[in-house]
């Protein structure tokens, strides 16, 4: 006869001594609820977690905890690690997420993931195979936060149970660390149940934030002799004597598992708890676990005993169809073992004969999973892998059971671990990937195969063994008879890791080296173009004009007529504007390169190109075209999921462009938040460079001194020279640095010997570094005749290069440094050119030091043009520091500054203002206003510049607004 089978283990009734964690959910449920319905509240616990050794009832509170959510109407996402399943990348995320994805259909599902849908796809699950991005593992947490997010809001209240936390798989439990912070601002509550002492290494911020939510975790005690008695009594009676309830307490040790499981056997038993029943007692409880439990199991039939078997190896929860399978039984066999694993309460109820089916608790499963010999152990994971592929699970299902058997040279096996590791590598979880690729290279694959399959390791290992990277390529490239374009991916990615591990000497040797031996002509000029990236990049380059030379005759020669050409050719435009060639010939070149667009994302070639392309145009005084070129490349990056390093770099030089147009605001707050993600990501260190570098020169501008001092003390900014090219270069900028503090010796210093580096590589353009501007600067107070040499000499390379704000800039600096009434008309020239420029913050330092020269010189009228110009400059710019300036200068003079009339006009270049006046001035040019779709109150602004026209109040304003109806809005 069958027995009435029950799982005291998820009941209520069998929480005792629980009071208190059972009052901390009730309490977590109550804030949840409050914080739902837009109570006002104080900052809620947003995570509640149980710890103890397995047995204490972990299990049976998440059950409570699941039962009581559900009975608050909240929504319950659950999920459970497993003890043999960690090598399955996200596979707790896609439990806790794939049950409320899945309810939705294709349309649906795209709406509500939104841009996220390609990036996640992979790491849900919801694509098995097909194309998709790789994201970084920045952009993997990003995606997984806003996927959570969306469920919380759109399910709200929700309640997201994790159990067995310390089995989770690694990109699980790192996603649900980071997570966890963010719970306070959402209707959300987490709870976790984990064994401390089982916890990885990893997951030392998971038991800080434990430890900070909630007071505390809830570190579960064994039962007193009491509450065992409580259990016992409750299965078979209170007539249980206290002698015998003290021996069950002393044989389970507290444990709550084995108390009930052992309380529901002696009722089975039909036991009343004399002392005459303590031997059999006893037996009951050897057999609940340990060799106990293994001899009840063998007890059972063969084939019963092996489905049990197999059940370990696929892991909780798993398919009796599965399972059935592998063991080679039929239908009522199958279900014959599932009923008396059941009855022997091995096994959970199932609703159904698809139904997923559940070890009673993770301690059973770990009991027999390890009382399987390992010969046959291994077998039965060689057949899960095999019945797991032909039952469509896919090739990461698989590959989990092909970690665990010999290698033995098979291809089919080899194909499995590469698909697999694709997939995980499509997923962002790269450590993942490793594993799989390492067991592929041990099977070992065919030889025309090696080379691919450690290719294939080496963008697994990048981002977190560099150097490993660079040995498996090594060994990739050592390989016979490698295909030549696997061969050139193979050489970018080694020079990569090259200069990622601060060895970009030999990046740059093997690239030539690869140049050289190159057969195909494409693939030549694809050798080339790295070896040409990766010299530029290099600080300590002693052929660079030699470089230059062969960039410039290899470049006349091409077209662009494929990626190839078109990468020298970018290349080329990139030197030209490092060597202060005319911007005209960079410019010819960039366009070239952009003939048929540049992918910032393509894995092969990388962003180095296509970015300095983009930066061209900046410098070149075309910052609406970079502009346009960045943002395309950051969208790219989003898209595929690279939130990391490559969205860092991308948002600080984003700024930086800002910067070049006077827009410090919008500056500072891109690369704040490039050096966000920076800091949060692990060997992002070039873009910290570059965030710090243009942060720095944006709060100088500001006038914020001490902040950029802040700024520079804690990145050690200063003390330590990168030894990869960076821009803005920093030793000049801590050399601005220098000079705003009035440390003007140190700066000179600094200064001269950023000249003696880029001299000898024949890097002249002040416009991409203006070491020699700021060295007249920093000797005008000592040396004032070497000053004014090298502001000349200056001018002169900027004049080579041609574009206005440089031409302005060094202007500005000359009659700075020249001094009385010659910086006059220094002035005047500098402003000329700035108006010219997009560069809105050095045409406001322009105007107000041409201002001062005026006053200064007697001419007040003049003066106060001037000065008002540059004030509203400096205001439109956020450069509080120079408006003090002006407003200084003005009060000087005896003038008060007038009410400013501004509006969101900084999104104007110079270039296009000074076209705007020309035009109320009735003088010919190519942009009207109206082409600059301007309203009246932007005309308004504009007018500002001509005061002795319209005169310097309001009404006179109105009146010349009427007296020029091509201005009408």
């Amino acid at each position: 006869m069958a027995m009435e089978l029950r799982q005291p283990i998820t009941e209520q009734s069998t929480l005792i001594e629980r009071r208190q964690e059972l009052r901390a959910l009730d309490a977590a449920f109550q804030e949840l609820r409050r914080s739902a319905d837009g109570v006002p509240r104080a900052r809620r616990r947003g995570l509640l977690a149980f710890s103890g050794p397995g047995g204490l009832g972990k299990t049976a509170l998440i059950a409570a905890a699941r039962d009581r959510a559900a009975g608050n109407g909240f929504t319950v996402l659950s999920g459970r690690g497993g003890e043999n399943e960690q090598a399955s990348a996200f596979r707790v995320v896609r439990q806790l997420m794939q049950p409320s994805l899945a309810t939705m259909d294709g349309a649906e599902l795209r709406a509500f993931l939104g841009s996220w849908y390609d990036v996640m796809a992979a790491v849900l699950g919801l694509e098995a195979r097909g194309p998709a991005p790789a994201p970084d593992p920045t952009g993997v947490r990003d995606g997984l936060d806003w996927v959570m997010t969306r469920l919380a809001v759109k399910k709200a209240p929700v309640v997201l149970l994790v159990d067995d936390l310390h089995w989770a798989d690694p990109e699980s439990l790192n996603w649900l660390t980071s997570f966890m912070a963010r719970v306070h601002d959402l209707p959300l509550l987490i709870v976790v149940a984990y064994r401390p002492a089982d916890l990885p290494p990893e997951a030392a911020e998971l038991r800080t934030l434990a430890g900070h939510h909630g007071d505390r975790p809830y570190d579960l005690a064994h039962l007193t002799a009491d509450g065992v008695a409580r259990i016992i009594r409750n299965e078979i009676g209170e007539a249980a004597e206290d002698g015998f309830c003290k021996e069950c307490w002393s044989a389970t040790s507290g444990s709550p598992f084995e108390a009930v499981e052992l309380a529901i056997r002696l009722a089975e038993r039909g036991l009343p708890g004399t002392a005459g029943d303590l031997p059999a007692m006893r037996e009951l409880a050897t057999a609940i676990k340990g060799p106990g439990l293994i001899d009840r199991l063998e007890r059972l039939d063969a084939a019963t005993v092996r489905f049990a078997y197999i059940a370990a190896v696929l892991g909780s929860p798993f398919s009796p169809r599965l399972a059935a399978s592998i063991a080679v039984l039929g239908d009522v066999a199958a279900a014959e073992a599932v009923q008396k694993l059941r009855a022997a309460r091995i096994l959970t109820d199932g609703h159904g004969p698809d139904e997923e089916l559940e070890f009673v608790h993770p301690l059973i499963a770990t009991t027999i999973y390890g009382s399987i010999s390992t010969s046959f152990r291994t077998g039965l994971h060689n057949a899960a892998a095999q019945a797991v592929m032909a039952a469509g699970y896919g090739p990461t299902a698989a590959a989990r059971h092909l970690l665990e058997v010999p290698c033995e040279g098979r291809p089919e096996a080899v194909a499995c671990l590469r698909e697999a590791a694709r997939d995980y590598l499509r997923a962002g979880a790269t450590e993942a990937a490793r594993r799989l690729l390492n067991r592929a290279l041990e099977e070992p694959p065919a030889p025309e195969e090696r080379a691919a399959v450690l290719h294939e390791l080496a963008r697994a290992t990048f981002l977190m063994e560099p150097m490993a990277t660079v040995r498996h390529l090594r060994q990739a490239l050592g390989e016979p008879e490698v295909d030549p374009d696997l061969r050139a991916s193979i050489v970018f990615r080694l020079t990569q890791a090259l200069a990622h591990t601060d060895q970009l000497a030999d990046a740059v040797t093997v690239a030539a080296e690869e140049s050289k031996q190159a057969t195909n002509p494409r693939v030549k000029l694809r050798m080339q173009a790295d070896h040409f990236v990766w010299s530029m990049i290099r600080t300590e380059d002693p052929d660079s004009p030699a470089r230059s030379r062969t960039l410039a005759r290899l470049a006349e020669q091409l077209r662009g007529r494929s990626l190839e050409e078109r990468y020298i050719l970018g290349l080329r435009a990139w030197d030209a504007v490092l060597r202060g060639e005319s911007r005209q010939t960079a410019l010819a070149y960039a366009e070239k390169a952009l003939h048929d667009g540049m992918s910032w994302t393509d894995e092969n070639r990388g962003f180095e190109v296509p970015a300095s392309v983009a930066l061209v145009f900046m410098y070149s005084d075309q910052p609406r075209q970079a502009e346009a070129l960045f943002n395309k490349g950051i969208a790219e990056c989003v898209a595929k999921g690279w939130r990391g390093s490559h969205l860092a770099l991308g948002q600080a030089l984003a700024g930086y462009i800002r910067y070049h147009r006077g827009c410090l605001a919008e500056a500072e707050n891109l690369v704040r938040e490039g050096l966000r993600i920076a800091n949060k990501v692990e060997g992002a260190v070039p873009a910290q460079w570059y965030g710090v570098s243009v942060l720095i020169q944006t709060l100088l501008a500001r006038g914020r001194i001490a902040e950029a001092r802040a700024l520079a003390d804690d990145h050690h900014f200063g003390e330590v020279t990168p030894n990869a090219v960076i821009y803005p270069d920093p030793r000049t900028v801590y050399a601005e640095l220098l000079l705003a503090e009035g440390r003007h010796a140190e700066a000179a210093q600094l200064l001269r010997s950023v000249g003696d580096w880029l001299d000898g590589r024949g890097w002249r353009n002040p416009a991409w570094c203006p070491w020699q501007l700021r060295l007249a600067t920093a000797l005008a107070p000592t040396d004032p005749g070497e000053a004014i040499a090298q502001a000349q000499d200056a001018l002169r390379r900027a004049r080579e290069f041609g574009t206005a704000s440089i031409v302005g800039q060094a202007l500005h600096t000359l009659a700075e440094v020249t001094g009385g009434p010659a910086a006059v008309d220094l002035y005047a020239q500098a402003v000329d050119h700035l108006e010219r420029s997009p560069a809105a913050y050095e045409l406001a330092r322009a105007q107000i030091s041409h201002g001062a020269a005026l006053s200064r010189d007697g001419q007040l009228t003049e003066a106060a043009d001037r000065l008002y110009q540059g004030l509203e400059g400096a205001v439109h710019c956020g450069a509080e520091a120079l408006a003090v300036r002006a407003r200084s200068e003005l009060s000087a003079a005896g003038l008060r500054p007038l009410p400013l009339r501004y509006t969101q006009l900084d999104t104007l270049t110079a270039a296009e203002r000074r076209a705007a006046e020309l035009t109320v001035q009735g003088q010919p040019t190519a942009v009207t206003a109206k082409e600059l779709r301007l309203t009246e109150q932007g005309v308004r602004l504009l007018l500002s510049s001509v005061y002795r026209k319209a005169g310097t109040d309001a009404a006179g304003l109105a009146r010349f607004l009427e007296a020029s109806p091509r201005l009408r809005p």
